[in-house]
């Protein structure tokens, strides 16, 4: 049987812990017991760990083996900010699937309201981040950044970095890895209403790569989770 995974909140050479309401689901959800044993994953890899102590707020682990750990494609998504309910619902699955890291962007057509309350939201989205890190078994938590203006984050990324747009109609994403050899990816999702002329602009004089997904319109949140498969499925 597979063993649950957790990301530990605590770790102190051969102990780690969870703490909080992490701890609280765990002992009272899934009524954990002295001496069962879960996936531990830490910032030195994921360990073999048994139970050792239980409280209400705290579960205590001993750590034991290092797990063998799996290759992990370096991958950047920036997420324009749109509707928060099914943003944290890209989220989650984007970090499901395998991304590194993701920057929530403020586009042209970020609502102004989003954007004003994108930075609250940030500790939030974290969180779904570890719970998704968790439901997968990935080895490593990704970087939930704060929100960045677009003009910013579209000069500070190197590598093979590729923005989907819906005036591309001769690159198709997958094509646009052919050249990719190693390195780190960049997916570039633009807001509900799509990327302005102007930052599209903005892209290819920052040496951006500009791909489609398709002749379909998708919801951002669907472009989000099609891009990041089809970039996995490519490179991995």
């Amino acid at each position: 049987m597979t063993r649950r995974r957790w990301i530990a909140d605590e770790v102190s050479g051969d102990r780690a812990a969870l703490v909080g309401a992490h701890a609280t689901h765990l002992v009272k959800v899934l009524r954990a017991q002295l001496g069962q044993q879960f996936d531990i994953s830490t910032v030195s890899g994921v360990r073999e760990g048994r139970i050792v102590n239980i409280a209400p707020e705290r579960v205590e682990f001993e750590l034991e083996d290092l797990l063998d750990a799996a290759q992990v494609l370096d991958l950047t998504l920036l997420l324009s900010i749109f509707k928060f309910d099914r943003m944290e619902w890209a989220i989650e699955k984007c970090v499901e699937l395998g991304v590194a890291r993701i920057i929530p962007v403020i586009a042209r057509r970020t609502e102004s309201h989003l954007a004003a309350a994108a930075v609250k939201r940030s500790e939030r989205w974290r969180k779904i981040a570890v719970q998704a890190v968790e439901q997968s078994r990935r080895t490593h938590l990704p970087q939930i950044s704060a929100p960045a203006k677009l003009t910013e984050a579209v000069k500070s990324h190197s590598g093979t970095r590729v923005v989907l747009s819906e005036v591309e109609h001769t690159r198709t994403l997958k094509s646009a890895f052919v050249d990719h050899s190693t390195g780190s990816i960049t997916l570039a999702i633009g807001p509900e209403g799509g990327w302005t002329s102007e930052e599209l602009q903005s892209f290819v004089q920052a040496g951006w790569i500009s791909a489609s997904l398709g002749n379909t319109i998708l919801r951002v949140e669907t472009a989000a989770i099609a891009a990041v498969a089809i970039t996995i499925s490519t490179l991995s």
